[in-house]
């Protein structure tokens, strides 16, 4: 991806850094207090160090020889032998080493053996005076490093610098993004535009007597590109840049988050014009008085400082703050309210032109082969955020190596969606044969009530290769992106989702549990159409929901139904009654359609991944022959039954997924 920047900063970046140099200050009070403790041991001896022994050989010494002279040190015992003891002539010496004086019995023994008895020698008079103040020594050592050095150099890691911003500073040659750099929200390119002129010549929108808004509020679902823009504003405009994430100004001291609040637009007014990005505002930005605690909480009082701090400063201050969340509707209305947050621009979804755009900046660096269009691309990923579809090249890459390819071809994008939105083929794993005729039927059931009811997405391909969580997957792939869903597409929807159901009990006789996501997805369907949608001829153009998403434990608590029992029981005859309407429908087809679902269910087996152009032509009578799969599913070696009616082992809970890739 092309970054636009200058390649003198690139340079500047890339330049490796020089290594750290060690901490010699540190090494040299190290071996001082080693020097310390080394002295301490020691005493004023007039023998020479000698052999390590124990007080047992001193004990046999003096019984078997004439030890002239024994020396008792702080940590030691020196004995000299005599003439009998000698080696070449020259006294021997030995010495033991002891953490206790000796026993009463040998200094006893010692002083009966010898002529002088036991001579103790005292420690120097330095050495007394190092003994009584080496604890004190290493304290004030300790208190020096943990204490005053942290005083000294200051910085976010002293001791009394908790309450410091940790906001991320990045100066304007050090930001290598721009506008160039953002693609496929095209609209809030526009709308910052006007922040990026306000801070190159500020004087321009104030000579008229107008203000530029205190705050920006980008949001939109994660992956859309929001921080991305929140960088190109600052590259655009070449102002310093200070980034934290709202969980940073949190801590466990009170009245942290206030202090790093004020200490972070203290800074950005001392080096203005700047931005402040505040990235996941949500952490510390949300609805005060939500819950069971209190309102005095660290996180309120951190959100209280926001906005003071974002109340107090005019627009000649030079300061913008950028803001970015995916959960604008747990932010406390205060902060949305103008003179703070007072311009929200939605970062949203890229349509198809948007996807074009940003594959056409993450393409740069991977190589397509030829016949790989960024339309074809663009076609088959809708719902994709650029995220997403910076992910999906570079997966798309990667396979392409690991099947040694010299380029990126229409099968390894094709691959990379699949991993990305449902996880890798799991071939290795071990499924019953009786078990992956179940898939297979249960699969076929989808595919053909979707290709028989009106307005449903078109079918892109059927396959009982596991893949994360999923035994089966049928994947429906739009025809353009959709922005309105009709009632009727909504039925089809559901009829869709039963259809797998319908088919296991239509051809084994009985149900497993491998349909409880389609259960689970119809009947959210069906009761937002009923609640939320007015899609019900009793209930008329009502909603029936909280209107209020309840996001603490207080209020949900707190929540009171909005309407009756009796109506409570009419939503439930009325989403009842929508399902086993659709249910009915999709029974239907699949008896009507009962010899060709079991020819599509045999190739699906045999193949073990069907294009939706193939279950087409099969559906339709006709054939089609290519080569079985090179290496398939592992399967037992249990043979399958030929559709038994009585029950089966069933595939796990959740064994399949109709998804829309």
């Amino acid at each position: 991806m092309s970054d636009g920047s200058d390649p003198k900063k690139r340079n500047n970046k890339n330049r490796p850094q020089e290594p750290r140099k060690p901490s010699w200050g540190l090494v040299f009070w190290l071996l001082v207090l080693l020097m310390v403790f080394w002295a301490l041991s020691q005493g004023e001896s007039s023998m020479q160090e000698g052999p390590r022994h124990t007080l047992k050989t001193l004990e046999e010494d003096l019984q078997n020889h004439h030890v002239q002279q024994v020396q008792l040190l702080p940590d030691r015992v020196k004995w000299r032998l005599a003439s009998d003891g000698m080696e070449e002539g020259q006294p021997v010496t030995k010495t033991a080493v002891v953490l206790m004086p000796p026993s009463e019995e040998l200094v006893d023994l010692i002083n009966e053996k010898t002529d002088s008895g036991l001579e103790q020698v005292p420690p120097s008079f330095m050495m007394q005076l190092l003994r009584e103040l080496g604890p004190w020594i290493f304290l004030l050592v300790l208190f020096y490093f943990f204490f005053f050095r942290q005083i000294r150099n200051g910085g976010g890691g002293g001791l009394f610098n908790f309450g410091k911003s940790k906001a991320r500073l990045v100066s304007p040659e050090n930001i290598n993004k721009t506008f160039k750099d953002v693609a496929g929200v095209d609209e809030a390119k526009e709308e910052l535009s006007e922040i990026v002129a306000f801070l190159k010549d500020p004087s321009k929108f104030t000579r008229l007597g107008g203000r530029l808004p205190h705050g920006v509020l980008l949001n939109g679902p994660p992956g859309t590109g929001k921080t991305l823009l929140a960088k190109a504003i600052a590259g655009e405009a070449g102002v310093p840049f200070y980034s934290i994430s709202g969980s940073d100004f949190v801590e466990m001291f009170v009245g942290v988050g206030a202090s790093r609040v004020r200490d972070l637009f203290q800074q950005a007014k001392a080096n203005s014009p700047s931005i402040i990005f505040l990235d996941e505002i949500d952490a510390v930005g949300r609805k005060r008085g939500s819950g069971l605690g209190g309102g005095h909480d660290e996180r309120e009082q951190t959100l209280n400082a926001i906005l003071v701090e974002m109340d107090g400063f005019g627009s000649d201050d030079g300061v913008i703050v950028v803001a970015s969340t995916n959960r604008v509707d747990v932010l406390d209305p205060a902060l949305l309210r103008p003179g703070r947050f007072d311009r929200h621009v939605s970062v949203g979804l890229p349509d198809i032109e948007g996807r074009k755009a940003i594959l056409k900046v993450h393409s740069q660096k991977i190589k397509l082969a030829e016949g790989v269009t960024l339309d074809s691309i663009a076609q088959g990923t809708p719902g994709f955020s650029g995220a997403e579809l910076e992910n999906l090249l570079n997966e798309a890459a990667l396979i392409a190596v690991a099947r040694e390819k010299t380029s990126v071809d229409l099968e390894d994008i094709e691959s990379a969606r699949d991993k990305v939105a449902f996880g890798k083929e799991k071939k290795s794993q071990v499924i019953h044969a009786d078990d992956l005729k179940i898939t297979a039927y249960h699969e076929c059931g989808h595919a053909i009530v979707s290709l028989k009811m009106p307005k449903a997405t078109p079918l892109h391909k059927l396959t009982i290769i596991p893949r994360g969580n999923f035994l089966g997957a049928a994947f429906y792939l739009p025809e353009r992106d959709e922005t309105h869903r009709s009632k009727r597409f909504l039925l089809s929807q559901i009829a869709i989702a039963y259809g797998g159901r319908i088919a296991e009990e239509v051809f084994f006789g009985d149900v497993t549990t491998g349909a409880s996501n389609d259960i689970q997805q119809a009947t959210s369907i069906a009761r937002r159409m009923v609640t939320e949608w007015g899609m019900s001829e009793k209930l008329g153009l009502l909603n029936f929901e909280a209107g209020e998403e309840r996001l603490f434990l207080g209020g949900e608590i707190s929540k009171q139904s909005q309407y009756s029992d009796d109506t409570a029981h009419l939503i439930d005859q009325e989403v009842d009654s929508i399902m086993r309407s659709c249910y009915d429908e999709a029974k239907a087809i699949i008896e009507e359609h009962h010899d060709q679902l079991v020819s599509i269910a045999e190739k699906l087996i045999t193949y073990e991944t069907l294009t939706g152009e193939e279950v087409k032509t099969l559906l339709d009578g006709g054939q089609i022959e290519r080569k079985p799969p090179v290496k398939p599913v592992i399967r037992s070696s249990e043979p399958a039954e030929e559709a038994p009616s009585e029950s089966v082992a069933a595939p796990s809970e959740g064994g399949e997924v109709d998804a829309t890739a």
